[in-house]
């Protein structure tokens, strides 16, 4: 068992963390008890075994800030996820969308797990964020696989495009946050292109603009709030 296994085992859930649950364990009434969300995550954090690099306060609260505006993300992705495998037309569709959702709980857990070394808490805005994305996700997957999948690759455009800026944005000595970024990269680019090979379609860039915003928005609140 990783040290951050050990550390999220120990840790109380907080609201969002319960909301998570209970949508699991819908989920597992609905796909099958081999089909469900880990608890903790799967893979330890890239940035195990490294040291807490020395940072200004200035660099430490803007750090903070950006692994809270990731953390918010990965909520939204596990709402998104989640929301979609409930409404998903086929089993292979529900099967691929939480896999996807399995590697972004490690993202989930990475990133409380670095808030807690900044010593930042989560964003208070995290469960209208969750339901919104649900609902979102849902209707998406209402309209079938193809644009549930299409919305997964759009969606994964939008948060690379981010991670990307996050990564130029943070402080040159956070190396623990920069590994876990990167790693959180690497897998969303993976979601993405793998969503498109399984069936998804392309949206066009109007749909693709307004996500955005949308991504701005979160963004741009949860970093201070």
């Amino acid at each position: 068992m990783t040290e951050l296994t050990r550390t999220s085992s120990r840790r109380p859930l907080d609201g969002i963390d319960r909301l998570l649950s209970r949508v699991d364990k819908r989920l597992r009434q609905l796909a099958g008890a081999s089909i469900s969300l880990p608890e903790a995550a799967s893979r330890p954090s890239p940035s195990v075994g490294h040291e807490e690099p020395k940072l200004s306060t200035r660099e430490r609260e803007h750090a903070a800030a950006l692994m809270r505006v990731n953390h918010t993300g990965e909520v939204c992705a596990q709402a998104l996820y989640q929301g979609q495998a409930l409404a998903a037309r086929s089993d292979e569709t529900r099967e691929k969308l939480l896999s996807a959702a399995r590697e972004e709980a490690d993202h989930l857990a990475w990133c409380k797990a670095r808030m807690a070394e900044l010593d930042a808490e989560p964003s208070r805005l995290n469960p209208l964020f969750y339901a919104a994305s649900f609902a979102l996700g849902a209707a998406t997957a209402a309209a079938g696989d193809k644009v549930s999948l299409g919305f997964v690759h759009a969606t994964e455009e939008r948060v690379a495009s981010h991670l990307r800026a996050h990564l130029k944005a943070l402080p040159g000595g956070d190396r623990k946050s920069q590994l876990i970024l990167q790693q959180m990269l690497n897998d969303e680019e993976r979601h993405g292109a793998e969503a498109l090979k399984h069936g998804g379609e392309e949206f066009p860039r109007p749909v693709k603009a307004v996500m955005t915003l949308a991504s701005q928005l979160m963004t741009r609140t949860t970093y201070w709030i």
